[in-house]
């Protein structure tokens, strides 16, 4: 029989001495001394130690670390260092066995590489500071939505599988669509940007993809994408949207997640507002007075955003970017059309997110499309929403996954996904 968990283990509190409760979990720990064995309990809320004695420790057998059981006993005051309470076993069972040894130790006994503990990422989810990477995310992503929702956003979920090649780029996935071709969305742009006629302001939160042969700690084939859309506002507003959301995320798990910080050995500081915000042109002449051989008009390396990095320490927005280096939707600056009203929020050398006011009249978007070499015609469904009363619109996209490694202090995007794709993995 299963018996049925009546209370989290961190709920076991002061109220409950001398009263019956059924805990369940995995056993982290298990020490057997004579006439009683000791076993440490741990459920997704914590952990606590369970006094097993008399004939049901006699008849125990053997039970391997990490099995799933269930526990019926009396919860006791406990003079053990690391406990606030125990529980005095009555009933046990096994609803679970684990096999010895495991493939990784979930308690990080023996550290395992990267690749093992993705392999068996199940049960790496064990591991403590694993789990907090990944309750960090949940709360990440509650503060989010929260926060988007205060703002008047409206959620939205777009297609992830298209039609045609949407933003014009090549790195796209695709498939065999009952005799047709159809890709793998890279970004929700035109979709968000045409929501913008109805509903104003929306945002998703959503898994996109791109085909990038990317080896690096940064890039991953399938990622999750923070996007917002917004009618009436310009890039500039947009940009104040981000350092808020930024912020809010910040605040909230540095002041209420004391324990998943403790876990990952590593605490979040709460960036100063407002960031700096410094233009493409700027960042070219402190690249030259660095000694780089660099011109208007030139994509940033990786290198060169090191150096910026290096320069600017934490958030900051690079804007202003040459409109040569921008998608065909990025409207330029009025008083120098060779200047687009765009933006990227870096970290340091790390690009998080890329924006700007777009287009919003349709004899200009298919001028655009020309000069960038696209055909307008495999527009066509997005261009006749502009013929319905486009408002004027700006908007964002931010990787999450690469958020999340600001937050906690990391550098591989690997560790933030719980089943990351890129080039070389495909499996679990």
């Amino acid at each position: 029989m299963v018996f049925v968990k009546s209370h989290d283990i961190s709920e076991l509190n002061q109220e409950l001495i001398g009263k019956q409760v059924v805990l369940g979990g995995w056993i982290e720990d298990l020490r057997k001394l004579g006439k009683m064995s000791f076993i440490t309990l741990r459920d997704i809320s914590g952990i606590s130690q369970v006094i097993v004695k008399g004939e049901l420790n006699d008849n125990l057998g053997e039970i391997n670390r990490q099995s799933v059981i269930s526990i019926k006993g009396i919860v006791q005051e406990t003079k053990a260092r690391d406990f606030e309470f125990e529980v005095k076993a009555e009933e046990i069972e096994v609803l679970g066995k684990a096999i010895h040894p495991l493939p990784v130790d979930p308690i990080g006994r023996l550290e395992s590489n990267i690749d093992t503990r993705l392999n068996h990422r199940a049960l790496d989810m064990r591991n403590q500071k694993t789990a907090s990477i990944f309750k960090l995310r949940h709360y990440v992503l509650q503060i989010l939505r929260k926060t988007l929702a205060e703002k008047k956003f409206i959620e939205i979920t777009t297609p992830k599988i298209i039609g045609s090649a949407s933003e014009g780029g090549a790195d796209l996935f695709s498939l065999e669509y009952f005799g047709k071709t159809a890709y793998l969305a890279q970004s929700p742009q035109l979709y968000k940007e045409q929501m913008t006629i109805g509903l104003e302001r929306v945002f998703e939160i959503s898994n996109f993809y791109r085909a990038e042969n990317s080896h690096t700690g940064r890039h991953l084939t399938e990622f999750t994408s923070i996007d917002i859309e917004a009618a009436f506002m310009d890039y500039n507003d947009v940009m104040d949207v981000l350092e808020a959301l930024v912020i809010a995320v910040y605040k909230f798990t540095a002041e209420n997640c004391k324990k998943e910080q403790e876990s990952i050995g590593h605490t979040i500081e709460i960036p100063s507002a407002p960031f700096e915000r410094i233009t493409y042109n700027q960042c070219v002449e402190e690249l030259k007075k660095a000694g780089e051989k660099i011109e208007f008009g030139d994509d940033l390396l990786d290198s060169h955003l090191r150096i910026i990095g290096n320069n600017h320490p934490g958030f900051y927005f690079l804007t202003d970017w040459p409109m040569k280096l921008k998608p065909f939707y990025i409207r330029e600056k009025d008083e120098d059309a060779t200047l687009s009203r765009s933006f990227d929020l870096q970290y340091g050398y790390l690009e998080l997110s890329s924006g700007g006011t777009r287009l919003h009249d349709s004899e200009l978007l298919k001028a655009r499309l020309s000069e960038q070499g696209l055909d307008p015609a495999q527009f066509e469904d997005h261009l006749k929403t502009f013929d319905w009363g486009m408002p004027p619109h700006s908007g964002w996209g931010m990787g999450l996954d690469r958020l999340m490694t600001t937050l906690i202090g990391i550098d591989n995007v690997r560790e933030v996904v719980l089943y990351p794709r890129d080039p070389d993995r495909l499996s679990p």
